[in-house]
């Protein structure tokens, strides 16, 4: 070898000094950690004095590149002070000089050992390193595994939702969602509300939405947070948490329902705000739902709650009368049953709460009527929903009814069945009166009796003017209808 010649640096050297700093790697950040972020590196190549190391994903470069970056360049240094420069970057397979590590002991002349440049620059008639491979990942999408996400039921789309006033604002944020995902002020989207109200429902209509796209289709992954929970933890028990990683940070919009779950499992909420955070930084989109609103989680973790509160929070109110007719009406005709407008009535009547026990309800009458041949009418109403009837029994008293309008309208309890007639005691009184003949069975006489022992005549008057009002007065309706959920819930 003549002096002119540039400095000869066996592989297999290289190959034992990065068998060094990966176990000095591995000693100062423990075998979990290790084995999570940096298992995954191979030595890639050493180019004048610069060192590549290779990563088979983008996500784990960056994650590598901004954590460990600096300290695997210091250990470099300390092991060839030639070495200024630590490059990370995506690679697929193993390189060919990463494999001669595990030969270096056979006999030179068997397996001739490459040879790399490193300290001074190799004359201009030197041949140049040979690239790195570019890994597909940063060209293509790549698309999730399909058992990650869960089915989407096909009667949840947007044309089947029935919209009304309780749920019209979670409506138009989930259609500009939809629409326009990553939108700014939109992101997340956290949907909010009681049980049965369409939270799913409008879930599954924006995936479906966007997974129908015939231009621009994007990836989504939809499941419950159970089981998300699920999914990580057999991760962690097949030692494949990369890849459960890879899969959810590889999507364009993930969507985690009933978010409550999550509440008491730490580790779970760890990796869900870490997941949160990449997908928020890359732009994708976020939607989560849960039954209360993010700042009411309590149990979730406070940066997470945060998080959760700076997009659009929308909620879906318990359904109004008008709301569950429509609903009813919607279903009968999509079943292709003449369904009675009693009926439909007495079943947005008595069954208030859950849209679901509704739809339910509406379901068993049409069977019954297909499987009989016999007509939808009250008396096979009864008949039919006996059971439902008797659990949806209004248990609201007009004691409770009577205590929660006087706190409201902050007057004393005894103006109820006292005999004053100012406004101010009067319009209370009649709000009263209208609520004890809609929310409990009580006839009109029982309830006259029950507000000082006034004639029945007067609570249809009370019930009449409040109708009346209620159509005339937004306001003056949406101050009643809190006091029925109040007292509904």
């Amino acid at each position: 070898m003549t002096t002119t010649e540039p400095e000869i640096v066996e592989m297999p050297q290289i190959a034992v000094q990065w068998t060094r700093i990966r176990g000095r790697l591995q000693a100062e950040v423990g075998e979990v950690e290790y084995r999570t972020w940096l298992r995954q590196m191979t030595l890639a190549g050493l180019e004048g004095d610069e060192i590549t190391v290779n990563l088979p994903t983008r996500f784990l470069r960056d994650w590598v590149s901004t954590r460990y970056g600096d300290r695997l360049r210091t250990l470099w240094q300390s092991e060839n002070a030639d070495i200024r420069r630590v490059e990370v970057r995506v690679g697929g397979s193993m390189p060919a000089p990463v494999a001669l590590a595990q030969t270096h002991a056979a006999p030179r002349e068997e397996v001739p050992a490459p040879r790399i440049e490193a300290a001074r620059p190799a004359p201009a008639s030197a041949p140049a390193p040979a690239p790195i491979a570019a890994n597909s990942w940063n060209e293509e999408r790549v698309e999730p595994r399909s058992d990650l996400a869960a089915p989407l039921d096909p009667r949840f789309t947007f044309e089947g939702f029935v919209v009304g006033k309780p749920n019209e604002f979670a409506y138009a944020c989930a259609r500009r969602v939809a629409e326009r995902p990553s939108s700014p002020g939109f992101n997340p989207l956290f949907l909010y509300g009681g049980v049965g109200l369409g939270k799913t429902h409008l879930m599954h209509a924006i995936a479906w939405e966007l997974t129908d796209r015939t231009t621009a289709p994007v990836s989504v992954a939809y499941m419950s947070a159970e089981k998300f929970m699920y999914r990580f933890i057999a991760a962690i028990r097949s030692q494949s948490t990369m890849e459960f990683k890879e899969n959810l940070r590889s999507v364009d919009v993930l969507m985690i329902d009933d978010l409550q779950f999550l509440i008491g499992k730490d580790n779970t909420q760890e990796e869900f705000f870490h997941t949160f955070n990449y997908l928020v930084e890359q732009g994708k989109q976020i939607v989560v739902s849960a039954d209360k609103s993010p700042s009411d989680l309590n149990g979730l973790e406070h940066r997470l709650r945060t998080r959760l509160g700076c997009g659009m929070v929308a909620d879906l109110h318990s359904t109004t009368y008008e709301l569950r007719i429509s609903i009813l009406e919607a279903k009968a005709a999509r079943a292709g049953v003449d369904v009675p407008v009693k009926v439909l009535e007495f079943l947005a009547h008595k069954i208030t709460s859950n849209v679901r026990e509704l739809e339910g309800a509406l379901n068993r009458l049409v069977a019954h009527a297909n499987l009989f041949g016999r007509p939808v009418t009250l008396e096979t109403t009864h008949e039919v929903l006996h059971d439902i009837l008797k659990a949806h029994d209004r248990r609201v008293t007009i004691e409770e009814i009577q205590k929660k309008v006087a706190e409201h309208y902050s007057i004393r309890l005894t103006d109820m069945s006292s005999a004053r007639r100012a406004r101010a005691v009067a319009r209370p009184r009649q709000v009263a009166m209208y609520l004890a003949k809609q929310l409990t069975s009580r006839s009109l006489p029982e309830i006259g009796r029950k507000f000082g022992n006034r004639d029945h005549t007067t609570v249809m008057h009370a019930v009449s003017r409040v109708t009346e009002l209620m159509e005339r007065d937004g306001t003056f309706a949406e101050d009643v209808e809190l006091l029925r959920r109040l007292l509904e819930s």
